[in-house]
C-alpha cells in the first residue's frame, strides 16, 4: 500500500526521501466517522442563531470574521456531529476544493455548510502541516485529479481519505508547521489591516458624502459650540447648514448631478483585436478591498476595457449583490487592460478623486440601487447602463474633493503595497513548503529565506 501511495504522490510532481513513510490521510483520523459534511439544510437566516461557515467566509485559508449567516438551535442540534469543537480542519468541497483551514478557538461553536468538511485527526497536532501537504503543488494535483466535475468541481469525502501524505519525523513535521503558521500569520495580518484600512476608507466615504457629517459637525459648533472632530482646515471647507432640493438635503453650494454627469460609463480605449494585454476575469475581483486576486495576460478578443483609475463594477447577479468592485491600479502607465463584458467602467469626470467611483460602488445605498434596477431572466439578471447613469450622487466643490482624495489616496496606495506583500509572500509559501515537504530543503535555509524579506 505505502509503494502505491509513494508513486501516487511523485506522479503528481511530489518527491520523497526514502526514510519517510507515507500513509493515507484515513489513518490519521481520530476514528472512521472522523470526516463529515457540515450542515445539509440551513433553513432560513436566523438572528442570535449559530454562526453558520459557508464557502464564500473561507478566504486564504481562514474566517476573517464571523459569518453573517446564522442557523437556529434546532438545525444546529440536528447537525450536532459536526459543531466545531476548536481542533478540527476544516477543507472545502466546492469553490475551490481543497482549501483548508485550522479551527481557532474563536470558532469554537460554530458550525460549517454541507460544501465543507469536518476533519478530527488522532492527533490534532497535525493540523498545520496536513493543511500545508494538501495545499501544496502536489497535494493541489491530487485533489484536482479526483474532482467530479459533472455539475461544478467537487471534492468526495471518500477521495479525501485516500490522498497520500508523506510522513517525516515528528521533529520535520513540527519544524515544518512552525514555518508555515509563520508565513500564515504574516499573510493574514496584512490582510487583516487591509479589512481595517478599507473600513476606515469606506467610513470617511459614507461620512463625508452619504450622511454630511462634517456639515453637521459645523452646525453643532454653531448653536452649541461642540468642537468637531476633523482637523480645523479640513472642517473649514464644509458649509454649516443643508439644502432642500427635489433629490433630499444636500450640502449648501453642493449640487446633484446624475452617475452620467459625473462620470464616463464605459468611456472608449483603444486596443486591437488579439493583442496580449493584461485580462481580469470576474473571479478574481474581490468581494472586499478594490485589489485583485489574479491579473494574466491574453489576447484581446472582445470585452470592456480599462486603465489605471478606472472603477470596474460588476452588472451581473449575484456579483453586484456581494459588492464585486475593483479600482484598477495595477497596469504599466498608459497601458491598456481588458475584462468581461460584465463590468461596468466608472471613471469620474472634473474635481472628483479617482477613488471616488470605487468607494461610491461599494456603499449599500448605491448597491441597493443598481441591485433594484436589474433586468433580465431569473439568476441572469444585469443593471443596464442607462439606468445606472440616472443614480443622483452629491458632488463636493473642488477644495473638498480634494481634501478628500489627500486622505484616502494614502489609505488606498496602502491597502495595495499590503496586498502586493501577502502575493510576494504567498508566493515565497508556495515555492519554499513543497521543497519542505519534499526534504529537498532545509529548515534553516527556508528560515534565511524568510528572514531576508522586510514584512
Amino acid at each position: 500500500m505505502s509503494s502505491e501511495l509513494r508513486t501516487r504522490w511523485i506522479q503528481a510532481g511530489g518527491k520523497i526521501p526514502d526514510h519517510w513513510g507515507i500513509v493515507t490521510l484515513e489513518s490519521l483520523l481520530k476514528d472512521s466517522k472522523s470526516i463529515a459534511v457540515g450542515v445539509m439544510y440551513p433553513g432560513p437566516d436566523t438572528d442570535g442563531g449559530i454562526p453558520l461557515i459557508k464557502v464564500g467566509d473561507i478566504k486564504g485559508g481562514i474566517v476573517a470574521e464571523t459569518p453573517s449567516y446564522q442557523i437556529s438551535p434546532e438545525v444546529n442540534q440536528e447537525h450536532k456531529r459536526t459543531q466545531l469543537l476548536g481542533d478540527e480542519l476544516l477543507i472545502t468541497l466546492v469553490g475551490n476544493p481543497g482549501e483548508c483551514v485550522v479551527v481557532t478557538p474563536l470558532m469554537v461553536g460554530w458550525n460549517p455548510a454541507r460544501a465543507i468538511a469536518v476533519v478530527r485527526l488522532a492527533n490534532p497536532n497535525l493540523r498545520v502541516y496536513l493543511k500545508t501537504v494538501l495545499e501544496s503543488a502536489a497535494g493541489k494535483h491530487l485533489i484536482d485529479a479526483v474532482l467530479n466535475t459533472t455539475v461544478q468541481k467537487t471534492l468526495n469525502l471518500k477521495d479525501i481519505r485516500q490522498l497520500p501524505i508523506p510522513m517525516p519525523s515528528g521533529e520535520t513535521i513540527k519544524a515544518i508547521s512552525s514555518f508555515s503558521e509563520a508565513l500564515a500569520a504574516r499573510i493574514a495580518l496584512l490582510r487583516e489591516t487591509n479589512a481595517t484600512l478599507e473600513a476606515i476608507a469606506q467610513a470617511l466615504f459614507k461620512s463625508w458624502f452619504v450622511d454630511f457629517d462634517p456639515v453637521h459637525a459645523n452646525a453643532a459648533f454653531l448653536e452649541n459650540g461642540q468642537a468637531p472632530s476633523l482637523p480645523a482646515e479640513i472642517q473649514a471647507l464644509f458649509p454649516s447648514r443643508l439644502m432642500e432640493s427635489p433629490q433630499g438635503l444636500i450640502p449648501e453650494g453642493w449640487s446633484w448631478r446624475t452617475l452620467n454627469e459625473a462620470y464616463e460609463i464605459n468611456p472608449k480605449r483603444q486596443l486591437k483585436k488579439g493583442v496580449l494585454a493584461k485580462y481580469l476575469d470576474m473571479a478574481s475581483v474581490q468581494t472586499q478591498g478594490h485589489v485583485t486576486a489574479d491579473v494574466s495576460d491574453r489576447e484581446f478578443g472582445s470585452g470592456t476595457k480599462f486603465c489605471n483609475g478606472d472603477t470596474l463594477l460588476a452588472r451581473i447577479t449575484p456579483c453586484l449583490e456581494n459588492g464585486k468592485t475593483a479600482f484598477v491600479d495595477f497596469l504599466e502607465p498608459d497601458e491598456i487592460g481588458w475584462g468581461s463584458t460584465e463590468f461596468v467602467i466608472l471613471r469620474p469626470k472634473g474635481p472628483l478623486p479617482e477613488f471616488h467611483g470605487y468607494l461610491l460602488a461599494r456603499q449599500l445605498l448605491f448597491r441597493e440601487f443598481a441591485i433594484r434596477s436589474m433586468s433580465g431572466t431569473s439568476g441572469r439578471q444585469r443593471v443596464q447602463n442607462d439606468v445606472l447613469a440616472s443614480f443622483n450622487l452629491a458632488m463636493p466643490d473642488e477644495e473638498v474633493a480634494k481634501a478628500f482624495s489627500q486622505v484616502v489616496t494614502p489609505i488606498q496606495q496602502s491597502i495595495s503595497a499590503n496586498h502586493r506583500k501577502a502575493q510576494t509572500l504567498a508566493t515565497l509559501r508556495d515555492t519554499l513548503l513543497p521543497r519542505l515537504i519534499s526534504g529537498q530543503l532545509r529548515l534553516p535555509e527556508a528560515e534565511a529565506v524568510f528572514s531576508e524579506m522586510d514584512y
